[in-house]
């Protein structure tokens, strides 16, 4: 913690005073234009990849960048994206990726998680992903990893067009949607092709 009270330290001491102004309008004004959609990875940040200052992104991160299909009942990521498409009216949805992801590590090399069920059952957001990758030619290592890394985030995709505020969006032509896969090593961001989205 002593890590954190220093940079709090930092911030109020050397960052905030350059930022004073935009943190005086943002303490009134709340417009993003874009919903970022990432995964919870600590090396993937939104903010330092597109280099956005604070106010620009409303973001949502879950593990594996998964977005589970529109159900009814109380669901935060559901809220999340509702507020920010039918409130916030942002105007373009980016779901990320990123090399080495975990979640998609342990799927793509079929991990044991029968000691981590609420994992197990939350990477069934991903069975669509999985499903494209296993008709796909063969691959192992890391380039199977990478192929689910993709694949997962053109079903994340799709997922989101489920849900009634994203369709209703979409059609009236005031959203578009972008998938990117953020590599760590490089720092490249690839887009995804949304005809990857799996039918």
């Amino acid at each position: 913690m002593q890590d954190f009270t220093d940079g709090l330290a930092r911030f109020h001491r050397d960052v905030f005073p350059a930022k004073a102004g935009l943190f005086a309008r943002l303490a009134t004004t709340h417009r993003p234009k874009t919903l970022f959609i990432g995964c919870s990875d600590a090396r993937v940040v939104p903010e330092l990849i597109t280099q956005s200052d604070p106010g620009e992104l409303f973001v949502i991160r879950t593990a594996g960048n998964l977005v589970p299909a529109h159900a009814s009942g109380p669901d935060g990521i559901a809220a999340s994206i509702e507020y920010a498409v039918a409130v916030l009216h942002v105007t373009d949805i980016v779901i990320c990726g990123h090399s080495a992801c975990g979640a998609m590590t342990a799927l793509a090399e079929e991990h044991d998680l029968s000691g981590a069920p609420v994992i197990a059952g939350w990477l069934r957001h991903a069975d669509a992903a999985r499903a494209r990758t296993a008709a796909a030619p063969a691959a192992s290592g890391p380039a199977k990893v990478a192929a689910l890394v993709r694949a997962n985030v053109a079903a994340q995709l799709r997922n989101l067009t489920t849900h009634p505020s994203v369709a209703r969006a979409l059609a009236e032509r005031t959203l578009t949607l972008h998938g990117w896969v953020f590599d760590i090593a490089t720092g490249t961001v690839e887009p995804v092709d949304a005809s990857l989205t799996p039918a």
